[in-house]
This record gives structure tokens, sequence and C-alpha cells, in this order.
């Protein structure tokens, strides 16, 4: 997609501070965090949101996880906890039309969810 921002951060056209890459997937740090670790994982494919995914897309979904998990265990988050967060369509709370699953820690958390 032309103007999805994380497209273009995918094709290193915005600068990232990129904490893992392979065939699938990229991680970064958010660049405006809501807690002290704030990590974004994102696919290399454009998919707009959860709602797209396919059968075909299953091993690409685990992924996502097992890197969440990977880099929550790197970042000394992963025996204190952290929080998985995907949001699903302008309901759910997405504002950039691309699959991103946000790890969050460093600190307690509060469920902070409601309808509003």
């Amino acid at each position: 997609m032309d103007n999805c921002i994380f497209c273009k951060i995918i094709n290193k056209e915005i600068p990232v501070e990129l904490l893992y890459e392979d065939d699938l997937v990229v991680a970064f740090k958010d660049k405006k965090p809501i807690v002290p670790v704030h990590i974004l994982i994102i696919p290399k494919e454009h998919l707009e949101s959860i709602a797209d995914l396919k059968d075909k897309h299953e091993a690409l979904a685990g992924r996502m996880i097992m890197v969440a998990k990977k880099l929550a265990a790197k970042l000394g988050i992963a025996a204190s906890g952290y929080k998985l967060l995907l949001r699903v369509g302008r309901n759910g709370g997405q504002e950039v039309p691309h699959i991103h699953l946000h790890l969050l820690g460093g600190g307690k958390m509060s469920e902070n969810i409601r309808v509003v």
C-alpha cells in the first residue's frame, strides 16, 4: 500500500528502532509508547486487519506471537508479565489499517478497556 505507514517502515522509507526482522514480520519500538516497553510486531504482507487473515496466514499469526514472546524475554519483561494487544477495526480501536500486535510491559498495567 502506497500510503500505509507500516508498509513504508517495512520498505525502509521511514526509520524506526528495529528490534527484529525475518521473512514474515518486523518488530520495532513504538514512536509514542504508552508504557515503558511498547513494541509493534507487524507482518511484511499488507493485511488490513485480523479479519483479513486466511488459513494460509496461520504460520504468520503464530510467528507474530512467538516473536512477541522472544522479545519479551530479550527485553526483560517476560518474568514479570506483559500484555499482547490486537485491535480489529475502528470500533476495536485500530487506527492504522495494517495488522499490528502490541507488546506492552515494563510495569503493572490496569485493564483500562471500556466502551465509550
